[in-house]
């Protein structure tokens, strides 16, 4: 069984000094390079956000950072502005290994956020990562990355959704545990069979 790392979101944004900082989440920069030449195949996410970005909270009157709003989909949590295409924040994490087979990006398309590895927001449009695991025979995956409780807790689910057998190591994840999130998020991958080590 071919076994593929994913790497979720390990961008300038996301670590300390990061306009949306992940506490610690430049501690796992360094665990995740040791593991990459473990697997068969290793696969970076990157959040890439225009920056007129309907998630941020600086496009909305009267609206702060992580209120939450009502978009054509759902609920969206409202952010920061961050990871916006071409900055020093997009950036991958200067000590992060990113010889990698492939790059996804991410929550580029305007009007819909994008937390998956997988799936937009709406929890329909598909990034081609699926297709492309598949394509090269891969059906066990582990996933890193930032944060825990948002892009790491999402991309397992739909993984473990769409037939992978999914491990998140949570050693080399982070989170950022707003209003007992983390909980809410470890629970969520138990429930849809992802293994949490």
């Amino acid at each position: 069984m071919t076994h593929a790392l994913l790497v979720i979101d390990v961008q300038n944004d996301f670590c300390p000094g990061g306009a949306l900082a992940v506490p610690g989440g430049d501690e796992v920069v360094a665990p995740i390079n040791a593991m990459m030449t473990d697997f068969d195949a290793v696969i970076l996410t990157q959040d890439w956000h225009p920056a007129v970005h309907s998630s941020f909270a600086s496009q909305h009157d009267d609206k702060n950072p992580f209120d939450t709003t009502e978009m054509h989909y759902g609920e969206q949590v409202l952010w920061p502005d961050h990871c916006v295409q071409g900055t020093e924040g997009a950036n991958f994490h200067p000590g992060l290994n990113t010889h990698a087979d492939l790059v996804i990006r991410k929550g580029f398309r305007k009007d819909i956020d994008s937390y998956s590895a997988f799936f937009e927001n709406d929890r329909e449009t598909p990034t081609g990562l699926e297709g492309y695991l598949k394509s090269r025979g891969i059906a066990k995956l582990t996933i890193v990355g930032l944060a825990t409780d948002f892009c790491v807790h999402y991309s397992a689910v739909d993984a473990a959704r769409l037939g992978f057998d999914v491990t998140v190591r949570t050693d080399a994840c982070r989170a950022i545990d707003m209003e007992g999130s983390l909980a809410a998020a470890k629970q969520a991958m138990k429930a849809a069979g992802v293994k949490l080590e």
